[in-house]
């Protein structure tokens, strides 16, 4: 099983589930099970992490370069929120880590709001400053 799971991901995973479905769980591959489950959570912290990122992102610059506002940068706003709210709602676990997740993203987004606009980085602050009831308000836009 080890040699499928290395050679034929697809098909690995279709013999897992099988086996998981007919209850033949000593023929399982549990060390990749177990590695490929740990890794769906992870992946979806970090889905959650990029769309707080990526809102926080377009948050800073809508509220630094006013005069370069788009509805780009708009639908991006709704987007994010929306991925936010689909994947929050599927992991109540992950919600509640909102605040961690939304520390770490906005280290990350500030520094690409720096590129972005090309303003220095101390021209963002240094802690985020969108609350998360902001940050998951729909109709929540930066002065």
């Amino acid at each position: 099983m080890s040699a499928g799971y290395d050679e034929d991901f697809a098909l690995w995973t279709e013999r897992q589930s099988s086996l998981l479905r007919e209850a033949r769980f000593t023929e399982l591959d549990l060390p990749h099970l177990i590695e490929e489950v740990e890794s769906m959570g992870r992946e979806r912290r970090r889905a959650l992490q990029s769309s707080y990122r990526v809102l926080i992102l377009h948050l800073l610059k809508w509220r630094h370069q006013p005069t370069h506002r788009s509805r780009s940068w708009a639908v991006t706003i709704v987007r994010e929120r929306g991925d936010i709210e689909d994947l929050e709602d599927e992991n109540p676990s992950l919600a509640a880590e909102a605040s961690v997740l939304v520390t770490k993203a906005y280290r990350r987004a500030r520094r690409e709001a720096a590129a972005e606009t090309e303003l220095p980085l101390k021209s963002f602050p240094a802690e985020c400053p969108f609350t998360l009831a902001q940050l998951r308000d729909d109709e929540y836009l930066p002065d």
